[in-house]
């Protein structure tokens, strides 16, 4: 018991003697520390560049596994993503290829359907183009006075373009000055054509500025919204030219909206087209000669 006692003393002594160790080096530390807080900084940095020049070159030793990692993973997903832009290419050109392919069977196609029809493509247009000097619109015509100058390629029968479609035709010319009945006027027969369906009939003019399609089929599918163009029939207008769009289709008119406002003309195109006429004109003497 008494060996116990003295051991406990000992024990009991030596922890009071360790926190009074302790207690005096933080004191000191703390002492330190505050005298370098008054101290100049300028050994502080001193310590701070030969620690952070020490400790540089091991975080970079610590950081290149990573950079090197990173690099590869890189270089991978690029690899990648080569490789899946190559795929998309690759199909993209099988794609074309294919098209070309097609593009040249449908070439060929229409060669052989033009040498066995003896189609003869449409020769290029010429125009001229005139600003419209004078408006005629009364209940007895529609037309109009278009300045053309001292050119010699205006006639009579030539077509007249607006903005958009076909507005006329040139009715006579006189010296400087060509006179245009527009597809309003009630002595205008035009021979023409749906687009969509192919049914025949005659835009006719009645002095307003809706015509009418007349002559067409009882069964003929013409509906709004479908668009009118010149059938070629007669020999004065070019086929598949545009004039108008159908407005409303009742039991006893379809009426017609023309492409182009005529109210509004400031310039037309006078448009010949030469070797058209000239293939006309030669039909209709060999059916002269024939008759």
């Amino acid at each position: 018991m008494r060996r116990r006692r003295v051991l406990f003393i000992k024990l009991s002594q030596f922890r009071l003697f360790l926190r009074k160790c302790v207690t005096a080096v933080l004191f000191v530390v703390a002492l330190a520390l505050l005298i370098l807080s008054k101290a100049d900084n300028l050994l502080l940095q001193k310590a701070s560049d030969m620690t952070a020049a020490f400790l540089s070159p091991l975080i970079q030793g610590m950081q290149l596994p990573a950079q090197i990692l990173y690099s590869g993973y890189e270089k991978v997903r690029d690899v990648a993503f080569v490789y899946s832009q190559n795929k998309e290419l690759k199909q993209e050109n099988l794609q074309m290829l294919m098209l070309k392919n097609q593009v040249r069977t449908l070439e060929i196609e229409n060669a052989l359907l033009a040498n066995l029809l003896n189609y003869t493509p449409p020769a290029k247009a010429s125009f001229v183009t005139a600003r419209v000097v004078q408006e005629e619109g009364d209940g007895f015509s529609h037309s109009l006075m278009a300045y053309i100058g001292d050119t010699h390629k205006v006639e009579k029968g030539q077509v007249v373009l607006g903005a958009e479609s076909v507005v006329g035709r040139v009715e006579s010319v006189s010296g400087p000055y060509a006179r245009i009945i527009l597809l309003t006027d009630i002595n205008s027969r035009i021979p023409v054509i749906t687009e969509r369906t192919r049914a025949q009939g005659i835009l006719a003019g009645d002095n307003t500025l809706s015509p009418k399609l007349l002559f067409t089929a009882r069964d003929a599918d013409i509906r709004e919204g479908d668009l009118i163009l010149t059938s070629g029939v007669g020999g004065i207008f070019p086929s598949s030219l545009p004039l108008g769009v159908v407005r409303f289709v009742n039991k006893d008119q379809i009426v017609i909206k023309l492409l182009t406002d005529v109210e509004s003309l400031e310039f037309v195109k006078i448009v010949s087209y030469d070797a058209y006429k000239t293939d006309s004109e030669e039909m209709k003497t060999e059916s002269k000669g024939k008759l």
